[in-house]
């Protein structure tokens, strides 16, 4: 029997209603983690039916580090200003400044990167495997691993988010897409280091 202080203490760590909390509980057999992991993955599957709605709204939001040397600024978009002025939005937009500013992306995610780019970074990794004598098909598989490491590298969507590695910055956002039950894009960012500057084009 699943105790109406569990549906309570699941529903506030993860934003979802009664009823669903109350069914992931039982599906884990009571096991919190377990049906927060549920319910998660439930809310991505949501927020992918929510993908195509317009994002017209949303908040351009700025985060300077405590020294003063380095900070980053993020345009993430969503449906309606209600979204955009509350709390859970605002607090998306300030987690994803800080990855921003901590990890140093250089583009939102694999596909806003420009085709020449990808095609380079593919004939680089393919170079270490001339006179390997590797089938052919091997290498590709090989090279396609090593351009899936460098997306978790190079792009937003793509890293591990720095509060919890068990996810990536993606799964943060459709969880917030499904929280908010509206779609939210994150559009483009620009980080700031003393000296240096990494500007992203929406």
């Amino acid at each position: 029997m699943i105790d109406a202080k569990s549906v309570a203490a699941l529903r506030a760590m993860t934003g979802a209603g009664i009823v669903e909390c109350k069914k992931a509980l039982e599906e884990a057999n009571g096991d919190m983690a377990a049906a927060a992991e549920l319910l998660r993955k439930k809310g991505i599957i949501k927020a992918g039916s929510k993908s195509d709605r317009q994002t017209s709204e949303g908040l351009v939001y700025a985060y300077v580090h405590g020294n003063g040397k380095m900070g980053a600024m993020v345009e993430i978009l969503c449906e309606t200003d209600f979204v955009a002025r509350t709390d859970g939005f605002k607090e998306l937009c300030h987690a994803l400044a800080l990855q921003i500013a901590a990890m140093n992306p250089l583009y939102v995610s694999s596909d806003s990167i420009p085709p020449e780019v990808i095609e380079k970074e593919k004939e680089i990794h393919a170079e270490e495997f001339i006179g390997s004598n590797k089938p052919a098909e091997m290498v590709a598989k090989i090279v396609e691993g090593k351009l899936g490491k460098w997306y978790s590298e190079v792009c937003l969507l793509n890293q591990a988010y720095i509060r919890d590695e068990d996810k990536t910055v993606e799964d943060v956002v459709k969880e917030s897409i499904a929280k908010m039950g509206e779609n939210i894009l994150v559009k483009r960012f620009v980080r700031f280091a003393m000296g240096a500057t990494t500007q992203v084009p929406g």
